[in-house]
């Protein structure tokens, strides 16, 4: 059974990050080549400024398709208001809050709000079996 611990010993420390400015194409690359299902969006001092997901990007594509216009940038398809944890929060509370809202990752930031790393439904499932016992 998973006891009680911080997320920091479980985050992703350098996780996969785009500008908004970024074109949308940029971020579906990186999607691609590092085999994630979403992306931090950051500014130029690191601080977080939204996510971008892979529902996110297929939005942007249909809609370019449909507009008959450019894909456009990060910025434009990116969800802005994120809920974050912090390195000192329970796993536990913090993977229950992510089944309540349905959500696969949650980006992990300082107290001045610098992104510092990111937790994903996949650290969760192996903090589960490290502290599980089974191999």
């Amino acid at each position: 059974m998973l006891r009680s611990v911080e997320m920091k010993h479980f985050i992703q420390k350098d996780p996969v990050k785009v500008k908004a400015d970024d074109d949308v194409y940029e971020a579906i690359r990186l999607l691609s080549a590092y085999r994630v299902s979403g992306v931090c969006v950051v500014d130029d001092g690191g601080y977080l400024v939204g996510i971008l997901s892979e529902l996110d990007c297929l939005k942007a594509i249909l809609s370019s398709v449909y507009n008959k216009s450019p894909v456009g940038k990060v910025g434009e398809f990116m969800t802005k208001e994120v809920i974050t944890v912090k390195a000192t929060d329970n796993i536990v509370d913090v993977a229950s809050d992510m089944l309540n809202f349905k959500h696969r990752r949650r980006p992990v930031i300082s107290d001045d709000g610098l992104l510092i790393g990111q937790v994903t439904c996949r650290q969760i499932l192996n903090a589960v079996k490290e502290f599980g016992g089974s191999d």
